[in-house]
């Protein structure tokens, strides 16, 4: 599976258009988390916690929406997107989304 955020893949002709695929996860920080996010806001620095909740999420919900691809008979994702939201106190959605396609 090829995934990409631009509307083409150079050197690869699009042979067929599957339509939208998506991919999403809704992740919580647990309490060790948002006290050492508390500690880090007082003395600075990176909140590592979360750029491991971030990264995890991301993968999930990539890995979905590839699931949907595939399922449909793509073998590429092109102009995928991310984007965030707040569904919760605490709680937040990753969401990814693009095209599936069929490239030679």
């Amino acid at each position: 599976m090829i995934y990409t955020n631009v509307e083409t893949i150079p050197g690869r002709r699009i042979v067929e258009h599957f339509g939208i695929v998506q991919g999403s996860t809704v992740r919580a920080k647990h309490l060790g988390r948002d006290l050492m996010a508390s500690l880090k806001n007082i003395v600075g620095g990176e909140l590592k916690g979360y750029t491991e909740l971030l990264q995890d999420s991301r993968e999930e919900a990539t890995h979905r929406m590839g699931e949907q691809a595939r399922q449909m008979g793509a073998n590429a994702v092109v102009n995928i997107r991310f984007a965030t939201s707040s569904v919760a106190q605490g709680a937040a959605e990753l969401f990814v989304y693009g095209t599936a396609v069929r490239v030679e």
